[in-house]
């Protein structure tokens, strides 16, 4: 080789992940040699449940290098994130987890949220739900920065945040988000695609995820605002001696216990020190009023082993008592929190209010106005859709404690294992079960057994005739149970009571009149139901529908199946003036076909439109009929009651 090739030289590459000597991979070899030294990394990668290559995922380094130059003083902020898997998700998750966080009242001014991205204040939702649709998943992330209020405007602050994520994990991000200003904490909502610039699955680090991207958010609120002062910082510990949560105080208290003792009877030396021991003795103090520590010495306390998570429950409660007073600024009420568990009979009332408990999964909550007099706070079950509920809307709130009557009714009625409607109809009419609305009880009762259906509780084996278990209360009531992660609810009626008065159709109110079954308070919900009941008796009056008799009101017979084929047909002649088609109104006991078009929310309740290209007819709605839009479908009628088969779509000729 010639003195000029001194610096010269060639590779000699082998395949990837090629075997070297004895067999072993290369990065084999490195992490046996680190642990003969003393330097452990592959016990350290699977503690942190990963091991070395492109498993780790996206953001593992930048996750230790985040938030190093932080000092205690650094403005904080708080990340949740959740993934979102599209196999173990409904296919219509992304849009409604949109809709939720675009709802009404979550601006300052109490308006829309509006989805934006990093250069678009208005971003298209269907656009976004497009692209996301082939990512096998999702994060979800909600950024809260403590200072939000100071910061202002936070679409600024979530793009410099999102800028530097794509810095850390070196790729393109399509995001978007919604701000809330909402609550106390005001926040944004941010939905991430799992694909990066390539089209590949967007794999990120559980580090990032867990630390590093909150201390972004740090960073970036720290060089925006600068760093809390002394003052800033001592105000808020001050706050945090007298309130009912978990605060950074009580983790300081639980940190120094030792097996459940706390020694604060040395004094500390600098001032700083002292002034710290004081605000710990105080919220020590303030635990043991509240039972949750007991003072043994002077000095000296012992901590109450349920101390974290009771301070989480009570802060929890006090969160929810503050939304129920903002809900009803006027007038006292007797506050309640629902427990699904323990809920002794059902709760009916008019919703006052809603929103989500749970924003990163969707959980929503309910406040109700009761018609016994009381306001009800219910979280709800993640399969309740609360874009479903309107406010003002008069809703049924369920358990699962006891079982259910409707079960118990079933197991009565059935002879031999066999439930037939025609029995219970029979008996319902005779006046057994003490109802004034046969058809409507035995449906109700046919919608459970349907839910029942659906997980093998209970078989249909004909039209109207249902094979049910012995214990079929027990087994209703352990149904329930599993899926009480919530109050379940049942809508009653869409229109507020005051739509109700005047409503041509057969609404909650005139169920009401027939069943007298409610007991109504004389305050709150339960004193309007009482006066809406007294001026629908006048319109019923007025439409021929019932007579005055003295005091009393005779409400003429089969009141419901009036009211509501007055609605039908009122709504069929308005949708042939607009359509061409022929509406014609289907008979009970009969058989329709056609494609379901659209649904309709009316007084009677919400109604289907089967379209079979020449007329169309409206039959009863079920929810499990809204995944057949646009296709053939067939329904049997039975009053209020339908039941639903499918099949493939038909052509033109039918």
């Amino acid at each position: 080789m010639s003195k000029h090739d001194d610096d010269h030289f060639r590779l000699n590459l082998g395949r990837p992940k090629a075997r070297g000597e004895g067999g072993t991979r290369f990065i084999t070899r490195v992490l046996r040699a680190s642990a003969r030294g003393g330097h452990p990394i592959g016990r350290v990668l699977r503690s942190q449940g990963s091991r070395p290559g492109p498993k780790l995922g996206r953001g593992h380094v930048a996750s230790r290098m985040a938030g190093g130059w932080l000092s205690p003083r650094a403005r904080r902020a708080i990340i949740k994130t959740r993934l979102v898997v599209a196999k173990r998700s409904s296919p219509r998750s992304t849009a409604r987890h949109l809709r939720y966080i675009e709802r009404d009242g979550v601006t300052r001014e109490g308006g829309w949220g509006q989805l934006y991205g990093p250069a678009n204040d208005d971003v298209d939702a269907k656009a976004f739900e497009d692209r996301v649709r082939g990512d096998r998943h999702q994060f979800r992330l909600i950024v809260s920065p403590e200072d939000a209020v100071e910061i202002g405007d936070l679409k600024p602050f979530t793009r410099e945040l999102m800028a530097q994520a794509e810095r850390d994990l070196g790729t393109h991000l399509d995001w978007v988000a919604v701000d809330h200003w909402d609550t106390e904490h005001p926040h944004s909502h941010i939905v991430l695609r799992g694909a990066d610039e390539s089209g590949r699955d967007l794999i990120i680090a559980r580090e990032y995820i867990a630390s590093g991207m909150r201390a972004r958010a740090s960073e970036l609120a720290t060089v925006w605002l600068g760093e809390r002062t002394e003052r800033e910082i001592r105000a808020a510990l001050i706050r945090e001696v007298q309130q009912e949560r978990w605060t950074s105080l009580d983790r300081d208290i639980q940190g120094q216990a030792r097996e459940g003792a706390i020694d604060l009877r040395a004094d500390a030396i600098d001032v700083e020190g002292r002034h710290r021991r004081a605000l710990l003795i105080g919220r020590l103090d303030r635990l043991a009023d509240m039972g949750l520590a007991e003072k043994t010495e002077p000095g000296l306390w012992h901590l109450n082993p349920d101390v974290e998570p009771t301070l989480r429950t009570m802060g929890e409660r006090g969160d929810i008592i503050r939304t129920m007073q903002r809900a009803f600024t006027r007038g006292e009420r007797e506050f309640t929190i629902l427990n699904p568990l323990r809920m002794a009979a059902p709760i009916v009332g008019r919703i006052a209010a809603k929103g989500l408990a749970d924003e990163l999964h969707d959980r929503g909550y309910l406040i109700v106005d009761g018609i016994d007099g009381r306001a009800h706070y219910a979280a709800l079950a993640r399969s309740v859709d609360i874009a479903d509920l309107p406010i003002g809307g008069v809703v049924e709130l369920l358990g699962a404690s006891d079982p259910r009557a409707a079960d118990r009714t079933i197991a009565a009625v059935a002879d031999r294992g066999l439930y037939k409607t025609s029995t219970h109809l029979a008996l319902s009419k005779a006046g057994a079960h003490g109802h004034d609305d046969p058809e409507g009880f035995v449906e109700a009762h046919v919608r459970r057994l349907e839910a029942l259906r659906r997980v093998g509780i209970v078989a249909r084996i004909a039209e109207g005739v249902w094979k049910v278990p012995d214990d079929l209360p027990e087994r209703g009531r352990r149904y329930d149970a599993e899926r009480a992660d919530g109050v379940l609810v049942e809508i009653r009626s869409q229109l507020t009571i005051k739509q109700q008065i005047r409503a041509m159709g057969a609404t909650w109110l005139d169920r009401q009149l027939l069943s007298r079954s409610e007991r109504l308070s004389l305050q709150g919900f339960g004193a309007q139901v009482k006066e809406a009941l007294r001026d629908r008796e006048v319109f019923l009056v007025e439409q021929g529908l019932a007579e005055r008799r003295e005091q009393e009101v005779i409400l003429s017979r089969n009141l419901l199946a009036t009211l509501r084929l007055r609605e039908l047909q009122a709504t069929g002649a308005a949708i042939e003036s607009e359509t061409g088609l022929t509406y014609r109104s289907v008979m009970d006991g009969e058989h329709v076909t056609g494609v379901y078009r659209r649904s309709l929310m009316l007084a009677s309740g919400r109604f289907a439109m089967l379209d079979d290209g020449i007329g169309f007819t409206l039959v009863p709605w079920r929810p499990v009929v809204e995944r057949r839009l646009g296709q053939s479908v067939s329904a049997l009628v039975r009053g209020e009651h339908v039941s639903w088969k499918f099949g493939r779509k038909l052509g033109l000729s039918i």
